[in-house]
C-alpha cells in the first residue's frame, strides 16, 4: 500500500491560465489513473475559492496537475507549503525560476550549460525593437519569458515581424525574450526525482514543436529512443539532471534542447509541471521504461512533500 492510500488526495487541476485546456486533460488523466490505484481523490478545478475547496474536501496531500501561471510558477505552492498540505512536484523557488526563463537562463549559464544567445526585452519597449537591437540577427525565437506549452513562441525571419512578435509576446505576463534561432533536432529528456529517465526526439509537422503540435494527435513524430548517439544522449541526460539540480527541482520535470549537426546541445527551458496528456512527452518516455501512466502518477504521488 501506497503512504497515501486511506487518505484525501486533491488532484489540483485547470485554473486561471492560458494552459487550462492542457491541464482539465491532464488533471482529469491523472485523477482517473489514481483512482484505478485505489486512492480517494478530489479533483479540484482551481479557482478562487481553492483554499475552501482544500478545506471542504479535507484534502490530506495535494497531485499538482496544473500548468502555467498561478499553478506552475509558484503561487500555489506557495499556498499550500502555508496550509501545510503535501504535495507533489518543485517547491516554490524551483517553480518560480522554471517559470521565468530571464531567471532560469542566469542560473543555466552559471552553472556551465549551453544555452542560446539571447537578449531580453520589457514590456514597454516591445514595439521600438528592431534589428538593430539583436545581436545575433535573424532568424530568431520571439518568447514571452514566463508562459510554457509554447504560448506565444514565433519564430521571426524578417524584421516587420520581429516586432510583431514582439509586440504578441508582451501580451502575456513577464518580459520577452529574442533569442538565437538554432536549427536542429528537438530533443526532450525526462528526469524523475534528479535522475534522467529517458530521451525523446520530436519531428513536428509544423515549423517547431509550438502548442498546437504538442496538444493535437497526429501532428508530431517522436522517436523513443531519440536518433542521436549513445554519447549524446548520455550528454543531454547529465545536462538535464543538471539543469533540475540548478533549480532545485523535485519530481518530474521535462528539459527541452535543441541539438544542431554541430553536436553542441543547446537547453532551452526547464518544465517543473510536465503535461501528463495522452500527446505527453514524460509518459511517453516512461512508458518507454516499462512504467505504466498510473504506475507514474503513483510514484509522483509518492514523493509528494512541503518543501519550504
Amino acid at each position: 500500500m501506497g503512504r497515501w492510500h486511506g487518505q484525501k488526495v486533491a488532484v489540483l487541476y485547470g485554473g486561471r491560465s492560458s494552459e487550462r485546456e492542457v491541464s482539465l486533460k491532464t488533471g482529469q488523466g491523472c485523477a482517473e489513473a489514481l483512482r484505478q490505484k485505489g486512492y480517494d481523490v478530489a479533483a479540484i478545478d482551481v479557482d478562487l475559492e481553492v483554499a475552501s475547496r482544500l478545506r471542504e474536501e479535507k484534502a490530506q496531500v495535494a497531485f499538482v496537475a496544473l500548468h502555467g501561471r498561478f499553478g506552475e510558477d509558484g503561487c500555489i505552492q506557495g499556498l499550500l507549503e502555508s496550509m501545510g498540505i503535501p504535495y507533489t512536484g518543485s517547491g516554490v523557488l524551483a517553480s518560480a525560476l522554471g517559470m521565468d526563463k530571464t531567471f532560469s537562463k542566469l542560473l543555466f549559464r552559471e552553472h556551465g550549460l549551453s544555452i542560446a544567445e539571447y537578449r531580453v526585452v520589457r514590456r514597454a519597449e516591445a514595439a521600438k525593437v528592431s534589428v538593430a537591437d539583436i545581436p545575433f540577427g535573424l532568424p530568431a525565437v520571439v518568447k514571452p519569458s514566463s508562459e510554457g506549452s509554447s504560448v506565444g513562441v514565433q519564430i521571426v525571419r524578417d524584421p516587420e515581424q520581429l516586432r510583431q512578435a514582439c509586440v504578441e509576446a508582451a501580451r502575456y505576463q513577464g518580459d520577452v525574450i529574442v533569442e538565437r534561432y538554432i536549427r536542429g533536432a528537438e530533443i526532450q529528456v525526462a528526469v524523475l526525482d534528479g535522475k534522467a529517465l529517458g530521451v525523446i526526439e520530436i519531428v513536428p509537422a509544423r515549423e517547431f514543436y509550438d502548442y498546437a503540435a504538442k496538444y493535437t494527435a497526429g501532428t508530431t513524430q517522436y522517436f523513443y529512443p531519440a536518433r542521436i548517439s549513445p554519447e549524446m544522449a548520455a550528454r543531454v541526460s547529465r545536462a538535464a539532471e543538471l539543469a533540475h539540480e540548478a533549480l532545485g527541482c523535485s519530481g518530474a520535470t521535462r528539459q527541452d534542447f535543441i541539438v544542431p549537426p554541430s553536436g553542441e546541445p543547446y537547453l532551452l527551458e526547464v518544465n517543473t509541471l510536465p503535461g501528463m496528456t495522452p500527446t505527453s512527452l514524460v509518459p511517453k518516455i516512461a512508458a518507454g521504461n516499462g512504467i505504466s501512466f498510473a504506475d507514474l502518477c503513483e510514484r509522483l504521488l509518492e514523493g509528494a512533500s512541503l518543501k519550504a
